[in-house]
């Protein structure tokens, strides 16, 4: 684990531990093609918003959050982050964040919607953003579903997508952005570029 994600967890107060759903699993799932590794991990990138879709807004103050602790990471492969017009690379970010119920209904997005579900290089990663997340009854769960698809900026063809799922009680220190974002992120890009198509469960402590 790297020491940023450290340190948020031990920062993190534990009392709320007791009360609410603990953490799971982040469960990750990664594509790419072959001929794509080589351009991976090096150059010039840009991270921004996955398109949004039509009617709705794209970016917001909350995902920033979640495209900051991306960039970290990709800054570790070896990328280096740039604006738009250097950059060789987009690394295109989607979010999704709800509360699961108790039933097994979905509810959401939690509050402040940032854009669309739209089709990937090979799946859909939803999106849709918000914060208020207090309250709510026992055995509710804060999923958070966050995509991330490398396109090369030339031919705009994709490198790599990857997609990761982590959920936690709405009560849970983790379900704070700051916090969330750093565990699925962390999880997201663990041993990059990932078996093809494969899915692992990456354990949250």
């Amino acid at each position: 684990m790297n020491k940023t994600l450290f340190s948020i967890l031990v920062a993190l107060p534990l009392a709320a531990c007791a009360t609410t759903a603990p953490p799971s699993p982040v469960e990750v799932t990664r594509f790419h093609e072959t001929n794509s590794l080589s351009q991976l991990s090096q150059g010039a990138v840009f991270v921004a918003d996955a398109p949004a879709a039509e009617g709705q807004t794209e970016g917001s103050l909350e995902t920033s959050v979640y495209k900051a602790a991306v960039a970290r990471e990709l800054a570790k492969l070896g990328y280096s982050e740039s604006g738009r017009d250097a950059a060789g690379q987009v690394a295109e970010v989607r979010l999704d964040r709800y509360v699961l119920e108790s039933s097994g209904s979905r509810r959401g997005p939690v509050n402040v919607g940032v854009g669309g579900s739209t089709g990937g290089y090979r799946s859909g990663v939803g999106v849709g953003l918000g914060f208020n997340l207090g309250g709510g009854g026992s055995g509710e769960r804060l999923v958070t579903e966050l995509g991330v698809v490398i396109r090369d900026v030339a031919s705009n063809g994709v490198l790599w997508e990857g997609r990761a799922e982590f959920s936690v009680g709405p009560d849970h220190p983790l379900a704070q952005p700051a916090a969330n974002a750093e565990v699925v992120a962390d999880a997201l890009f663990r041993e990059f570029p990932g078996g093809q198509g494969e899915t692992i469960e990456v354990k949250v402590p």
